[in-house]
């Protein structure tokens, strides 16, 4: 199990893909979710590109420190794999507050990268109050009660009767994030608000909504789009895991975006 060894926590990694030679992608992960939500992606782009991903702090097989964190903190994250594993430039594609990691990437450490896709995300998710109150029923009663809900929010009805193993999976996964680590990752989001620095943000952007998705939906995708230099909106038919419920059109469109020449900007 490869993992990075940080002053505060571990992360835990996988690499997957083409060897040498070929472009980095650099997968995050939404809250409460770990690396194997971008399964399909990897078995769609592999032959592709050399792939990370990674579990985020509190997250998965990851650690977490004992205090609340920050968007910063999640970037840096970020930045260390990279430093670690020698990766000096790679494409970006982060989900919900993933996305997020990314465009805090994007103006903070543009230089390392290539082309920024963020899905089902925004450049400010939700309330600070919104975020507090979730932590602090977090904090004393756990997940296992906000599945139902994260269900409802994350997949349409017809998803999750056509594909009720892997809704499970992703829902299995939920549960098993530790509260400490998903309680730091709400209070990033309560802090996280970068509508007034999008226009920093040099690479090309590709912002991916589902057309269904009550916690980001395509209005905050196209407001990404519009704001950076050179940004484009498309919209899935999904909610907020776009990449699983729309998987296969996700793939082409990233492949697309990703390839030289391939996307009509």
């Amino acid at each position: 199990m490869p993992c990075l060894d940080l002053p505060a926590h571990r992360l835990h990694y996988r690499i997957d893909g083409a060897d040498s030679g070929k472009p980095w992608l650099t997968f995050c992960n939404s809250l409460g979710t770990d690396l194997h939500m971008w399964d399909a992606q990897v078995a769609g782009l592999a032959q592709d590109f050399r792939i990370l991903r990674y579990d985020r702090r509190g997250h998965g097989q990851s650690g977490a420190p004992a205090r609340p964190c920050s968007l910063a903190d999640l970037g840096a994250d970020v930045i260390a794999l990279w430093d670690a594993l020698g990766i000096g430039r790679t494409h970006f594609c982060g989900l919900s507050i993933g996305g997020l990691t990314g465009q805090w990437l994007g103006i903070h450490a543009g230089a390392r990268l290539d082309r920024l896709v963020v899905c089902a995300t925004a450049a400010r998710i939700g309330t600070p109050e919104g975020w507090n109150a979730r932590i602090a029923e977090v904090r004393t009663d756990g997940l296992a009660g906000l599945v139902p809900a994260t269900a409802e929010r994350w997949f349409t009805p017809a998803f999750r009767a056509a594909r009720p193993d892997a809704v499970r999976a992703v829902l299995d996964g939920f549960t098993a994030t530790s509260a400490d680590g998903y309680a730091g990752c709400c209070a990033a989001l309560a802090g996280a608000d970068l509508r007034d620095r999008l226009g920093e943000i040099a690479s090309p952007v590709l912002a991916i909504s589902g057309d269904d998705d009550p916690v980001c939906p395509p209005g905050d995708l196209q407001a990404i789009a519009d704001a950076v230099p050179r940004g484009h909106h498309v919209s899935l038919p999904g909610r907020h895991i776009v990449n699983l419920e729309s998987a296969d059109r996700f793939n082409d469109l990233l492949k697309a975006f990703l390839t030289p020449g391939a996307f009509r900007e």
